[in-house]
């Protein structure tokens, strides 16, 4: 038994309309048809839907966002200081699997709970339970995520989720790194996909759940700690430079030029997000099979990728105390 996806995740944010905005203009994102919790209404009854008709806002503020046929993949919450991470919600099989987690967990030291059905509900999931990493970062374990399709991206967009999950993340671990690699290998079951060190004690390690590359990355570049970035992978090469353009006509920085990994083969680029961390729009990433054995690789990228060197992370970072939080 062991993690399936990356199912979801959530932020937080001074201001979550401003990532509204950022995410459908910008990433193609859709709002979701219905926020998490609310009632859908009687089926072919007009009038009878969620209050957010499709907005993607809620009540309390909050902006969740659709990528494929789930009901939503990225939530950001309203908040006054914190605008990193808030929650990552990794996907099981079912009850079973999620009661043998969480068992899992707090044998080996990480205190973890059953949700109730009220909580479950309020991430459109059937089941859900909660803990931690050993950086801190909030972990949700959830299955049978609602389904409701009728994805339209309004920049055009088609992305690349599904059973592979919404992406992946690249979450910084400063001295918490062996600790979290435990975490998330010992104890929910991802597999080593490779690893790239860059000298200085600066190193990047990848794991996978399913097919793709990898959907948690686990950095150690000085002592920084959180989140660096979150990748979308989208279906054609086109959108990846569409969505560059997008970037430089909204004035928004581009932290990382284009280019290809060596590792992942993904083509891509990375920008600031409005809150801090980066995102990167990518195309053509591997995928592995139960053949794939680790590797160590010797340089991150075949081609570009300017910006994405140690020296210049860590700079980036000591200049945004928020991406650490």
């Amino acid at each position: 038994m062991a993690v399936r996806s990356l199912g979801y995740l959530g932020f937080a944010a001074p201001d979550p309309a401003v990532w509204l905005e950022y995410a459908t203009e910008i990433l193609g994102l859709m709002p979701a048809r219905a926020c998490a919790g609310e009632d859908w209404g009687i089926p072919m009854i007009p009038d009878s839907g969620p209050k957010s008709a499709g907005s993607g806002v809620g009540e309390d503020g909050s902006v969740y966002l659709k990528m494929d046929d789930w009901q939503w993949r990225i939530a950001v919450h309203p908040h006054v200081s914190n605008r990193g991470l808030l929650y990552m919600g990794l996907e099981v099989e079912d009850q079973i699997d999620l009661e043998a987690q969480v068992e899992r967990l707090n044998a080996a030291g990480h205190s973890a709970t059953i949700g109730s059905a009220e909580q479950a509900a309020a991430r459109s999931v059937t089941g859900i339970a909660y803990t931690s990493d050993p950086c801190g970062n909030a972990i949700e374990l959830f299955y049978g995520p609602v389904i409701d399709r009728k994805f339209v991206s309004p920049k055009d967009m088609k992305f690349l989720a599904g059973s592979l999950g919404a992406g992946h993340v690249n979450l910084l671990t400063a001295g918490k790194l062996e600790e979290a690699q435990d975490f998330y290998t010992r104890v929910l079951g991802f597999e080593l996909t490779d690893y790239i060190h860059f000298g200085g004690g600066n190193v990047a390690n990848f794991y996978r759940c399913n097919a793709r590359h990898h959907s948690v990355g686990l950095l150690k570049v000085g002592q920084a700690i959180g989140i660096h970035h979150l990748m979308l992978e989208v279906t054609d090469i086109d959108m990846v430079l569409q969505a560059h353009e997008r970037v430089n006509e909204a004035g928004i920085t581009i932290t990382s030029t284009l280019g290809r990994h060596a590792n992942d083969q993904m083509l891509s680029f990375y920008m600031r997000s409005p809150f801090g961390f980066e995102v990167e729009v990518g195309y053509d990433g591997r995928l592995v099979d139960e053949t794939w054995s680790a590797n160590q690789f010797v340089e991150g990228d075949l081609w570009g990728h300017r910006g994405l060197d140690p020296e210049t992370i860590a700079k980036k970072l000591a200049s945004m105390p928020q991406a650490a939080e």
